[in-house]
């Protein structure tokens, strides 16, 4: 099996960028943005988390040539059935595909207002290709539990984490520093298993 040098990340989102450069710089694997290579996203118009990481991996391993690692991730609301899930990013986009984390947070505030059950959790799932039809895709998942507050707090993170509240912590994620965010969140729970299937398949180093 050949070792991963060059992997694209199939997403714009700076936010991630930096959090999956934090969690693969010990190996020594050159992380590009698919934006850094005008590679528009992939569309995502499938029900799972699961099927839209591996259209976005597809997407952009075809495009560039290169492997390419994809995450879908999301915010689950119990209270919501689950939303706004695969939505969470555009879950306030405008008609003209307009979007923001301010308005996501207040759509989602409003959703609650008056809701005494606060439960949510964070979902990842990562899926990695080697190439656009690699039939032994690595794939990822990891949730993280906590609770939407009314109003935010913190000033690091991106996305819902400002309102998500982590009990056991006694602060939100947005208040975490970003190396423990890394340490704790669903993302870095994912990437920690991928790492273990990778080194099974031989794919990166072992001594991490």
């Amino acid at each position: 099996m050949t070792r991963l040098q060059t992997v694209v990340l199939a997403s714009g989102n700076a936010g991630k960028l930096r959090e999956f450069n934090a969690l693969l710089a010990p190996l020594h694997v050159r992380l590009i943005s698919q934006q850094a290579l005008n590679i528009p996203d992939a569309p995502e118009p499938h029900p799972s988390f699961v099927e839209n990481a591996l259209a976005k991996a597809r997407h952009a391993s075809a495009l560039s040539g290169f492997a390419a690692l994809a995450d879908d991730s999301g915010l689950c609301v119990v209270a919501l059935n689950g939303e706004p899930g695969i939505h969470s990013a555009r879950y306030a986009q405008e008609p003209d595909g307009t979007r923001s984390d301010e308005a996501n947070n207040t759509k989602l505030v409003q959703a609650l207002k008056g809701v005494a059950d606060r439960r949510a959790w964070y979902v990842a799932v990562l899926v990695l290709v080697t190439r656009p039809d690699d039939p032994q895709p690595v794939i990822a998942e990891a949730v993280w539990p906590g609770e939407i507050l009314e109003s935010p707090r913190g000033e690091h993170g991106f996305g819902y984490d400002p309102f998500f509240y982590l009990p056991a912590q006694g602060c939100t994620v947005a208040e975490l520093r970003p190396e423990i965010k890394n340490t704790l969140s669903h993302r870095g729970q994912a990437m920690r298993t991928m790492l273990t299937q990778l080194q099974a398949r031989d794919m990166i180093a072992a001594n991490i």
